[in-house]
């Protein structure tokens, strides 16, 4: 079974950076595409970042564009976002995403996922 932890979340002043980290269990963790999205206290869940199974293909969504930055780690089964120069508007719990799908291009749609983290909170005030 596959498991996703997140870790890293907090409370930031607007300018401020945060890492999140996201630990997965499994032996395949190296062909999973993996993804960041979040949400917002009364908004859909959106997608943020993501990542291809071999770190060569990555995509961001407009607005964390030059601010943060999705990497992997595949001898530590571990998936980050950096989050640089955050804003009030940054604010929402972030969850992680692990596509199991093998495809080279990563998804930015949250249903080719497969499996997904309890999510982690991130405020960020002004």
């Amino acid at each position: 079974q596959v498991q996703l932890v997140e870790s890293g979340g907090g409370l930031v002043q607007a300018g401020g950076s945060l890492r999140l980290s996201c630990a997965v269990s499994g032996r395949t963790f190296s062909r999973y595409g993996m993804g960041w999205f979040r949400q917002a206290p009364g908004k859909e869940r959106e997608f943020v970042a993501t990542i291809s199974w071999s770190g060569g293909v990555i995509y961001y969504t407009d607005s964390v564009k030059g601010r943060f930055t999705i990497s992997r780690d595949n001898t530590k089964n571990t998936v980050y976002l950096q989050m640089n120069s955050l804003k009030p508007e940054d604010t929402a719990v972030y969850y992680c995403a692990a596509d199991e799908s093998g495809t080279y291009y990563p998804s930015e749609r949250s249903m080719r996922y497969n499996y997904w983290g309890q999510g982690t909170q991130v405020t960020v005030s002004s």
